[in-house]
């Protein structure tokens, strides 16, 4: 119960890793704010993580806009009284083709939720942790965050940005209690990157992706959530900035 009584935000908290994410952190004593637009998948990990003697609740929130953000952390800490981790997990893919075949709505789509949704969550956790003493943040990054992906210029820019935000902030807030880390996952199996339903789109891909990688396999995520615990726990109390690469050893 490493965590016990400790106010837990996590967006993007519907599925995947932001949900496994949200589960581990209730078993370990948290109480988590569960996030995100999708309102019933929200309400599901909620209800997983009361079915299993946990305490969380759901605020429906897009983080790409600043004033539902802001009212967000307002309402956690009107409730609680405190945010003490925040996972800044809300995210999505991009389209999958060249630069300049890109369509400009599509960038700005993928940066206003990647970018600057990470930015305006940020801000506002900070502020409050400022006030509080301390606190521990994590965002999720990507191995796209730290090298090129060809056919994926707004997603590869926008998860440069959450390694370049997370790094600077940081270094800005290392001596108020306050530690800011990232985690850079490669090709996890979840609902958004799924090998099977890849297969049927375009035959052979998951093999080419997956021989890329050093150990031949995708991650599983609890592998991803079980970095997310380490990074906010008293085993990392020395870690900040650090942009932790999940990846089979893709990027060494």
């Amino acid at each position: 119960m490493e965590f016990k009584d400790k106010i837990i935000l996590v967006t993007g908290a519907a599925s995947g890793i932001g949900r496994k994410t949200a589960l581990e952190f209730a078993k370990k004593g948290g109480v988590v704010i569960v996030s995100d637009v999708n309102e019933k998948g929200g309400n599901e990990t909620v209800q997983l993580i009361e079915n299993e003697g946990g305490k969380a609740a759901f605020i429906k929130n897009n983080v790409a806009d600043f004033s539902e953000v802001e009212q967000m952390i307002n309402t956690i800490v009107e409730r609680y009284g405190s945010l003490d981790i925040a996972i800044n997990n809300a995210g999505v893919g991009g389209p999958f083709a060249r630069l300049a075949d890109t369509s400009v709505e599509e960038w700005h789509r993928v940066m206003s939720i990647n970018a600057s949704g990470v930015f305006y969550c940020m801000k506002c956790e900070l502020q409050q942790m400022l006030k509080q003493g301390g606190g521990k943040i994590v965002n999720i990054a990507s191995i796209a965050g730290l090298r090129a992906l060809p056919n994926g210029s707004p997603y590869v820019a926008s998860k440069h940005a959450v390694v370049g935000l997370t790094k600077t902030a940081a270094k800005e807030y290392a001596t108020k209690n306050i530690r800011i880390n990232a985690l850079c996952p490669v090709f996890t199996v979840t609902a958004l990157f799924n090998p099977e339903q890849i297969e049927q789109g375009v035959p052979g891909l998951p093999d080419k992706l997956k021989a890329g990688i050093p150990m031949k396999r995708f991650a599983d995520v609890q592998e991803m959530t079980d970095a997310i615990i380490w990074l906010c726990s008293e085993k990392a109390s020395f870690v900040t900035g650090l942009a932790l690469q999940v990846d089979g050893g893709l990027t060494a």
